[in-house]
């Protein structure tokens, strides 16, 4: 048996392999698709696990910072602090936005983090070149996704900011590089209003009778004042003492700082399950109609194959070829087939993968249910053909 199927595939073999091939980028990109799931799925764990964070603190009644807009006071961190169990708690800010870079922009969030060195809340966990932000203003620390060099200049809003350290593998839910600036720096970034909205509130503000009031001088001057300061963070990063349960800790904050709390557990479902949820819906719909066209591809292959040599299998019915011999033949062209295809899409997804401009993440378990799903799939095509074998009269081999 495995002499005729072999000979047979020999002796079309450039046009066996060359569907191989084809086939086997369709696998490729089957596989690919997995692997930006699996991608997303990493970055959103990479996120919350380089915040270094136990619990997150959020404005009440949202999703918190990644999933939502969320402002708080910045000093609602200093009341967090003296809860039991709070070891370390430090505001940050969080903003998606366009920044220029060499001549170009590049789509980032911008981090504001209290400046200080790893291991505090918020700061990127390891730096492959440069050093963490000192307290300065104006320095960053950027992924190199970024495309950043050390000592490179990069323009948030109105300021500039010198490279002075770079990351790996800091990265948004949405795969956007991580830039980290300080706090105060990112707070005038995403809260200070700008020069022409300024003049407009401080002329509208001076001509509402209510606060421009003779009997009470500096009313004015107070009102314009704290319009133009920036008070507000996104979220509060809590890192707690040992033998604190964060459920226990959480659940203090909210009773009595009327704030919402999310522990690691609750924010990595918050990014996955509905974050990401509608992506990897989309993505699983790819994934299925992928391989009702594998499969579709595979069956009118193999099905062609078989019918281009009736003849021959007519005369191996007329010399006494048993049906189950000529079935297993076109089993084993379908799961040749359907082998090359997979080892070809394998490779090929191993080479492009790393031009992706999202991440993607190819696990051994998926390349294996990859190789299974494929060889269930030759199986299934070849159904049609062996069918059509079977009903094939050996009387053809004389008529023919």
């Amino acid at each position: 048996m495995i002499s005729l199927a072999g000979r047979d595939i020999l002796h079309g073999w450039v046009r066996f392999l060359m569907t191989g091939f084809g086939l086997g980028l369709l696998i490729g990109v089957t596989l690919s698709m997995a692997g930006i799931y699996r991608g997303m799925v990493d970055d959103a764990n990479v996120l919350i696990d380089n915040s270094g964070a136990d619990l997150w603190v959020v404005q009440q009644g949202t999703l918190g910072p990644y999933a939502e807009p969320s402002s708080l006071y910045e000093d609602s961190y200093r009341s967090i602090l003296g809860m039991a169990g709070v070891a370390r708690a430090a505001n940050v800010t969080y903003l998606t936005m366009q920044v220029r870079h060499g001549g170009g922009d590049v789509r980032a969030m911008v981090v504001g983090v209290v400046p200080g060195g790893p291991g505090e809340p918020g700061q990127p966990g390891f730096l492959v070149a440069g050093r963490h932000l000192t307290g300065g203003h104006y320095e960053v620390v950027a992924d190199v996704k970024a495309g950043c060099a050390l000592g490179d200049t990069v323009i948030i809003r109105r300021n500039r900011f010198r490279v002075v350290g770079l990351t790996r593998r800091m990265v948004s839910s949405g795969g956007d590089p991580m830039l980290f600036i300080p706090l105060k720096d990112a707070q005038e970034a995403q809260f200070l209003k700008d020069n022409d909205m300024l003049l407009q509130q401080r002329r509208r503000t001076a001509q509402n009778p209510l606060f421009n009031r003779p009997g009470v001088p500096g009313l004015l001057d107070a009102i314009i004042a704290s319009q133009t300061t920036s008070v507000y963070v996104n979220a509060v990063l809590v890192q707690l003492k040992p033998g604190y349960a964060p459920e226990a800790v959480g659940k203090d904050i909210q009773r009595w700082q009327r704030l919402q709390v999310y522990t690691r557990s609750q924010m990595r479902t918050i990014l996955v399950d509905k974050l990401i949820a509608t992506s990897a819906k989309q993505i699983g719909m790819f994934l299925v109609i992928l391989s009702i066209v594998s499969a579709a591809i595979v069956a009118f292959i193999i099905y062609t194959m078989t019918m281009a040599k009736i003849r021959e299998i007519a005369v191996l019915k007329l010399i006494g070829t048993r049906n189950r011999v000529i079935a297993s033949m076109i089993l084993q062209q379908a799961i040749g087939l359907g082998a090359i295809g997979f080892v070809v899409g394998k490779i090929a997804a191993t080479l492009w993968s790393p031009f992706f401009p999202r991440y993607v993440l190819l696990e051994p378990g998926d390349a294996i249910r990859g190789f299974i799903i494929v060889m269930v799939i030759s199986v299934l095509a070849s159904i049609l053909a062996i069918t059509a074998a079977l009903k094939v009269d050996p009387a053809e081999a004389i008529g023919g």
